[in-house]
Protein backbone atom coordinates (compact mmCIF):
# COMPACT_ATOMS: atom_id res chain seq x y z
CA UNK A 1 0.00 0.00 0.00
CA UNK A 2 1.68 3.04 -1.15
CA UNK A 3 1.75 6.85 1.14
CA UNK A 4 -0.93 7.88 -1.01
CA UNK A 5 -3.61 4.59 -0.50
CA UNK A 6 -2.86 5.32 2.86
CA UNK A 7 -3.71 9.12 3.25
CA UNK A 8 -7.10 8.80 1.13
CA UNK A 9 -7.89 5.33 3.09
CA UNK A 10 -7.65 7.14 6.47
CA UNK A 11 -9.26 10.57 4.97
CA UNK A 12 -12.34 8.09 4.36
CA UNK A 13 -13.60 7.63 7.34
CA UNK A 14 -12.40 11.24 8.57
CA UNK A 15 -14.93 12.78 6.02
CA UNK A 16 -18.22 13.98 7.44
CA UNK A 17 -19.20 16.89 5.12
CA UNK A 18 -22.44 16.57 3.70
CA UNK A 19 -22.54 16.94 -0.43
CA UNK A 20 -22.75 20.15 -1.76
CA UNK A 21 -26.97 20.10 -2.16
CA UNK A 22 -27.60 23.87 -3.35
CA UNK A 23 -28.54 25.10 0.34
CA UNK A 24 -27.32 28.09 1.82
CA UNK A 25 -25.80 28.43 5.21
CA UNK A 26 -29.16 30.63 5.81
CA UNK A 27 -31.35 28.48 4.55
CA UNK A 28 -30.51 25.29 5.93
CA UNK A 29 -30.65 27.14 9.40
CA UNK A 30 -34.15 28.37 8.43
CA UNK A 31 -35.05 24.75 7.53
CA UNK A 32 -33.61 23.32 10.83
CA UNK A 33 -35.29 26.50 13.05
CA UNK A 34 -38.46 25.31 10.83
CA UNK A 35 -38.29 21.84 11.75
CA UNK A 36 -37.87 23.22 15.93
CA UNK A 37 -40.52 24.82 15.66
CA UNK A 38 -42.54 21.82 13.79
CA UNK A 39 -41.52 19.46 16.37
CA UNK A 40 -42.79 21.75 18.83
CA UNK A 41 -46.27 22.84 17.42
CA UNK A 42 -46.60 18.95 16.64
CA UNK A 43 -45.84 17.80 20.15
CA UNK A 44 -47.99 20.80 22.03
CA UNK A 45 -51.27 19.79 19.61
CA UNK A 46 -50.63 15.93 19.81
CA UNK A 47 -51.31 16.27 23.75
CA UNK A 48 -53.87 18.36 23.36
CA UNK A 49 -55.29 16.47 21.01
CA UNK A 50 -54.58 13.23 22.84
CA UNK A 51 -57.41 14.52 25.61
CA UNK A 52 -60.63 13.43 24.20
CA UNK A 53 -62.51 10.39 24.12
CA UNK A 54 -62.66 9.58 20.26
CA UNK A 55 -60.17 7.21 19.90
CA UNK A 56 -59.56 8.61 15.97
CA UNK A 57 -58.53 12.09 17.85
CA UNK A 58 -55.94 10.18 20.27
CA UNK A 59 -54.52 8.10 17.16
CA UNK A 60 -53.57 11.06 15.26
CA UNK A 61 -52.50 12.83 18.78
CA UNK A 62 -50.37 9.77 19.32
CA UNK A 63 -49.00 10.51 15.19
CA UNK A 64 -48.20 13.74 16.13
CA UNK A 65 -46.17 13.35 19.38
CA UNK A 66 -43.98 10.79 17.03
CA UNK A 67 -43.81 13.41 14.28
CA UNK A 68 -42.35 15.67 16.66
CA UNK A 69 -39.95 12.77 18.02
CA UNK A 70 -38.77 12.46 14.54
CA UNK A 71 -38.53 15.95 13.57
CA UNK A 72 -36.07 16.36 16.99
CA UNK A 73 -33.98 13.25 16.00
CA UNK A 74 -33.53 14.16 12.02
CA UNK A 75 -33.08 18.50 12.89
CA UNK A 76 -31.57 18.49 16.58
CA UNK A 77 -30.38 15.26 17.58
CA UNK A 78 -28.30 16.97 20.41
CA UNK A 79 -32.26 17.45 22.28
CA UNK A 80 -32.32 13.47 22.52
CA UNK A 81 -28.97 13.18 24.19
CA UNK A 82 -30.30 10.34 25.92
CA UNK A 83 -31.00 8.15 23.24
CA UNK A 84 -28.16 6.15 21.76
CA UNK A 85 -29.10 5.78 18.22
CA UNK A 86 -30.09 9.63 17.56
CA UNK A 87 -26.46 10.74 16.19
CA UNK A 88 -26.55 7.94 13.44
CA UNK A 89 -30.12 8.65 12.74
CA UNK A 90 -28.93 12.65 12.59
CA UNK A 91 -26.40 11.47 10.07
CA UNK A 92 -28.23 9.34 7.97
CA UNK A 93 -31.13 12.46 8.09
CA UNK A 94 -28.32 14.28 6.53
CA UNK A 95 -27.16 12.16 3.73
CA UNK A 96 -30.67 12.34 2.46
CA UNK A 97 -31.29 14.59 -0.83
CA UNK A 98 -33.92 17.91 0.18
CA UNK A 99 -36.49 16.04 -2.32
CA UNK A 100 -36.72 12.65 0.05
CA UNK A 101 -36.67 14.95 3.70
CA UNK A 102 -39.58 16.66 1.84
CA UNK A 103 -41.69 14.18 0.43
CA UNK A 104 -40.76 12.32 4.78
CA UNK A 105 -42.28 15.58 6.23
CA UNK A 106 -44.80 16.40 4.30
CA UNK A 107 -46.47 12.68 4.10
CA UNK A 108 -45.69 12.49 8.18
CA UNK A 109 -48.12 15.61 8.49
CA UNK A 110 -50.28 14.88 6.19
CA UNK A 111 -51.46 11.49 7.90
CA UNK A 112 -53.01 12.89 11.11
CA UNK A 113 -55.12 15.32 8.93
CA UNK A 114 -56.29 12.28 7.42
CA UNK A 115 -56.84 10.41 10.48
CA UNK A 116 -58.31 12.79 12.15
CA UNK A 117 -59.28 16.64 10.52
CA UNK A 118 -59.62 19.04 13.86
CA UNK A 119 -58.60 22.48 13.77
CA UNK A 120 -56.16 20.90 16.79
CA UNK A 121 -54.46 18.18 14.05
CA UNK A 122 -54.77 21.02 10.99
CA UNK A 123 -52.85 23.86 12.65
CA UNK A 124 -50.10 21.32 14.38
CA UNK A 125 -48.82 19.96 11.95
CA UNK A 126 -48.78 23.00 9.72
CA UNK A 127 -45.21 23.85 10.45
CA UNK A 128 -43.93 20.51 9.83
CA UNK A 129 -45.66 20.42 6.56
CA UNK A 130 -44.11 24.01 6.04
CA UNK A 131 -41.01 22.77 6.59
CA UNK A 132 -41.11 19.99 4.23
CA UNK A 133 -42.38 22.47 1.70
CA UNK A 134 -38.81 24.22 2.50
CA UNK A 135 -37.02 21.49 1.75
CA UNK A 136 -39.20 21.04 -1.54
CA UNK A 137 -38.06 23.86 -2.51
CA UNK A 138 -34.37 23.59 -1.85
CA UNK A 139 -34.48 20.69 -3.99
CA UNK A 140 -35.53 23.10 -6.97
CA UNK A 141 -32.12 24.36 -6.86
CA UNK A 142 -31.03 27.88 -6.76
CA UNK A 143 -32.63 30.67 -8.92
CA UNK A 144 -30.39 31.92 -12.14
CA UNK A 145 -29.60 35.70 -12.54
CA UNK A 146 -31.45 37.93 -14.38
CA UNK A 147 -28.67 38.66 -17.11
CA UNK A 148 -27.93 35.51 -17.77
CA UNK A 149 -31.41 34.73 -17.81
CA UNK A 150 -31.90 37.84 -20.46
CA UNK A 151 -29.31 36.56 -22.76
CA UNK A 152 -30.83 33.48 -23.01
CA UNK A 153 -33.68 34.97 -23.84
CA UNK A 154 -32.17 37.24 -26.42
CA UNK A 155 -30.33 34.74 -28.06
CA UNK A 156 -33.50 32.05 -28.22
CA UNK A 157 -35.46 35.35 -29.82
CA UNK A 158 -32.30 35.97 -32.20
CA UNK A 159 -32.91 32.34 -33.71
CA UNK A 160 -36.38 32.45 -33.94
CA UNK A 161 -36.04 34.78 -35.69
CA UNK A 162 -33.56 33.76 -38.05
CA UNK A 163 -35.31 30.34 -38.22
CA UNK A 164 -38.61 32.64 -39.72
CA UNK A 165 -36.79 34.98 -41.68
CA UNK A 166 -37.97 37.81 -40.26
CA UNK A 167 -34.12 39.59 -39.28
CA UNK A 168 -34.24 43.45 -39.90
CA UNK A 169 -31.11 43.88 -41.72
Amino acid sequence: MSAEEASSSAAAPTKSVPEDDGMTWWYRWLCKIAGVLGGISCAVAGVWNCVTVNPLNIAAGVWMVLNAFVLFLCEVPFCCQFIEFANAVAARADKLKPWQKAFFYCGMALFPVFLSFTFTTLFGNGIAFATGVLYGLASLGKKGDAVSYARLQHQKQGDEEKMTGTTDE
